[in-house]
């Protein structure tokens, strides 16, 4: 049965925060900071896809979701939901049970072989789909599966992620211009104050991290990544 009493988004997002500390999911590290893919230097880092491992963290994260969505979509919006490879379809696989809707899959490029298939599963022309990431910086990888999506007849208006950073304008640029409606549960500043709330790191690292959330290109270049990020 789908629940119709949502917890405000505070509180979600509050309680997504603690648990990817619980799990330890999420890292600060600001004297030895991570170098992330794009070659910035950052002093946070995180793992969502350590949420498939704790099945009552993972159900408790993937009800949020499902009440994001139907709080912020509406409950008959969508015809299927679709993951991205690899990370976002174990949580399609878990979301799309929650809303009671089908499950597809997007591969980031087309298999190479057989029917040459990009998309796997049964997606009707003009379906409307639903794409979720465990977790999205800028938008970038989504924008890779929503055109997939899109080339093959699909329509996508929406997208969700689980943590969504939330510290480049770059990236509502990219969701408004793409015309998709991001949704998410939680974000870094989200981390930061439980991290603050509960004294997990000395008051110079938490002052190190907010540094890098207000202005992360800048506390990149003045650590040795890039102060330009291609989006």
């Amino acid at each position: 049965m789908i629940q119709t009493n949502f917890p405000e988004p505070a509180v979600m997002a509050e309680l997504v925060a603690k648990m990817l500390w619980e799990i330890k999911a999420v890292h600060f590290s600001a004297d030895k900071p991570y170098k992330l893919s794009s070659g910035m230097m950052s002093p946070v880092y995180i793992d969502c896809r350590k949420l498939i491992s704790y099945p009552r963290v993972r159900s408790a994260v993937m009800d949020f979701a499902a009440a994001t969505i139907m709080r912020n979509a509406g409950f008959e919006q969508f015809d299927a939901v679709a993951g991205g490879e690899t990370a976002g379809i174990p949580f399609a696989a878990f979301l799309s049970e929650r809303l009671g809707l089908p499950m597809i899959y997007v591969r980031k490029q087309p298999k190479g072989h057989g029917r040459n298939a990009q998309i796997e599963g049964h997606m009707p022309e003009g379906a409307r789909v639903l794409v979720i990431e465990d977790l999205t910086t800028a938008g970038g990888s989504m924008f890779k599966f929503i055109d997939a999506i899109r080339a093959a007849g699909g329509v996508v208006d929406h997208g969700m992620a689980l943590f969504f950073y939330g510290i480049f304008p770059e990236a509502h640029a990219r969701f408004d211009n793409g015309k998709v409606k991001l949704h998410y549960i939680a974000t870094w500043r989200n981390v930061l104050a439980v991290a603050r709330d509960q004294k997990l790191f000395d008051e110079k690292t938490l002052a190190d991290v907010e540094a890098f959330l207000d202005a992360p290109l800048e506390w990149s270049g003045r650590n040795g990544g890039v102060s330009e990020l291609s989006l």
